[in-house]
């Protein structure tokens, strides 16, 4: 007698409980919303169950749907680390390695130790999803990717801390802005006046900016409010104001000159953390593990004090 779990059918429930609608789950595996609706439908029918309740326009899972979709998700992270496995009898011959990223780190990851790991391994394939804290944090957890670089990431049951270092978020600016030229440390009070370009709040180093601020009685000038580090890079190099962002993150800019990176004298702005983190519990592929160890070993952001003019 076949089983009523069937892959195809758990993998639409799945991803219409992640995403929190039919519509988008269909969008994600590229299907019709009907082809979704319907799979979970006989799914429903064959274990005599309700899997998800119908709100508006998105879905919730029941408690029988949550459970279906967690054993699903753990079933496929086991099998694609028995997969990787398999493959690693030919050593690293084979494999693919999934990351998730703030932006801040993709220039110290891609030119550092994913460059060098590639020229030893070559055929190994990896990719490279760009994202806020709170998606790093949620994509480790559900095991989307097998390894997450995030800053200011808030503690987690479900994640590991593979590696933290320090790394403050200071003000960033052209070498010829008033509060570059002074000279040692600034202060948020300093810096009120000045025209400042800021992330999305779903980011840590806005987050952590904000929490500032609202310990000084400071309120920051937002000038200009994105998703992009790049464009908050260069709002700074045209002079016309500031952002706040970790050194490690501009270290190319500081490099060449075009930006500088001034200490901020406050406390939560100093203590701030970028993280190297993994799924608590995840047995890494070997691919994946040897990465982990690379980007420990070599990236300036997990090694205090190795970026440029800091």
């Amino acid at each position: 007698m076949a089983s009523p779990l069937d892959d195809h059918r758990l993998g639409y429930l799945y991803e219409a409980i992640r995403l929190g609608s039919v519509r988008a789950a269909a969008d994600h595996l590229a299907v019709n919303a009907s082809v979704v609706s319907r799979q979970i439908a006989h799914l429903e029918k064959d274990l005599g169950l309700l899997l998800i309740e119908r709100l508006g326009r998105g879905v919730r899972a029941t408690e029988a749907g949550d459970l279906l979709a967690q054993r699903f998700r753990q079933w496929s992270a086991d099998r694609a680390d028995t997969l990787a496995k398999l493959q690693e009898i030919q050593g690293l011959k084979r494999g693919h390695v999934d990351i998730i990223s703030g932006e801040g780190f993709v220039s110290d990851l891609i030119s550092g130790p994913l460059n060098r790991f590639w020229q030893r391994h070559p055929n190994l394939t990896m990719s490279v999803e760009v994202a806020g804290t709170n998606d790093v944090i949620r994509g480790v957890a559900e095991d989307r990717y097998h390894i997450g670089l995030v800053y200011n990431a808030p503690p987690d049951p479900r994640l590991r801390t593979a590696a933290a270092s320090r790394q403050p978020i200071c003000l960033v600016a052209a070498p010829g802005h008033a509060l570059a030229r002074r000279g040692g440390a600034v202060t948020l009070k300093d810096a009120a006046d000045a025209p400042v370009a800021q992330l999305h709040t779903r980011y840590g180093v806005r987050q952590i900016v904000a929490m500032a601020e609202m310990a000084e009685k400071v309120s920051l000038m937002p000038a200009l409010t994105t998703g992009s580090i790049y464009v908050l890079r260069e709002f700074a190099k045209t002079g016309r104001g500031i952002t706040f962002l970790p050194a490690f993150s501009v270290a190319a800019d500081i490099a060449d000159g075009s930006l500088v990176a001034v200490p901020v004298d406050n406390p939560l702005l100093s203590t701030v953390e970028a993280k190297v983190i993994t799924r608590l519990g995840r047995q890494l592929p070997s691919a994946a593990a040897q990465l982990l160890r690379a980007l420990i070993a070599q990236m300036k952001a997990f090694h205090t004090g190795q970026v440029p003019g800091a």
